[in-house]
């Protein structure tokens, strides 16, 4: 671990002043981690990122155009290496500092860590992510991104949007650039997303992705992932999101109620019944 992350984000006063950081974060509670890993490692999972054609969990729909997956033995071994970086104890007593959050866990499934990559057109509307994973049994505590774009140019787009939670307004962009790491809470409090890349033939925007769970416990109240309309959206645009978010999550519910609990129609991984 001490090898390939930054030893500042290992020092106790930096881990301190980021757990200021993130306490105050705005619109949410969130903190920003430049040069996250060692430029060699991060050079060396950018040089051997997977290509899009293997990644089998294809989003694309009216809300999102990305793909992503999370099987560690299709990618190059420096991607475990760094999945079990970021899940080892030393590394989440860390995180538990910065947030406050205690009892943290990761899982070997989609909900534990992956890569996210996307093409020119690429996008991920405004939204909020589920906070339970079913077949874990875990509450969903925290996003952490590092992106893995080099030589990447501010007009390609990209940034991760935070907004407020009433979606009159982005209140903070964080750049989707180099050896950039982010660590966000995983609630109602964090509608999140990113615009439509516009990026030159060969160019993707990719991030490694792992999320912090806990078990639940007394106030844990379920959420199910859901997309927001822009305030500058299509009026068509908004009245397809308010009709199809609301049906979305009615037939998981009946789903779930017929005993179908694996519901990632999208992830071309696995069968669903």
């Amino acid at each position: 671990m001490k090898n390939i992350i930054n030893p500042i984000y290992l020092d106790e006063e930096k881990v301190l002043q980021l757990k200021h950081d993130f306490e105050n974060g705005k619109p949410c509670k969130h903190v920003v981690l430049p040069n996250f890993l060692d430029e060699e490692f991060a050079t060396s999972l950018y040089e051997n990122f997977p290509k899009m054609d293997i990644l089998n969990v294809k989003r694309k729909s009216l809300n999102e155009n990305k793909n992503e997956d999370y099987h560690f033995d299709r990618f190059h071994p420096d991607f475990l290496v760094i999945k079990k970086a970021l899940a080892h104890p030393d590394f989440i007593k860390n995180i538990e500092t910065i947030t406050g959050l205690t009892g943290l866990v990761t899982s070997d499934d989609a909900l534990g860590a992956g890569v996210h990559q996307g093409s020119n057109g690429s996008y991920v509307d405004v939204h909020i992510d589920s906070n339970y994973n079913p077949m874990e049994d875990l509450w969903r505590r925290l996003n952490f991104l590092i992106y893995l774009n080099k030589e990447w140019k501010p007009e390609y787009g990209g940034d991760l949007e935070l907004w407020d939670q009433k979606m009159t307004k982005c209140e903070a962009t964080i750049p989707c650039d180099w050896n950039r790491a982010v660590i966000f809470l995983t609630d109602e409090t964090t509608p999140h997303g990113y615009g439509k890349i516009t990026v030159p033939e060969g160019e993707t925007r990719k991030s490694f992705y792992t999320y912090y769970s806990t078990k639940p416990e007394k106030g844990f109240k379920y959420v199910d992932s859901h997309f927001k309309a822009r305030p500058d959206d299509a009026i068509g645009k908004k009245v397809a999101t308010s009709i199809k978010e609301p049906l979305k999550l009615n037939i998981k519910r009946l789903l779930k109620k017929l005993g179908i609990t694996s519901l990632d129609f999208q992830d071309k991984n696995k069968k669903k019944f």
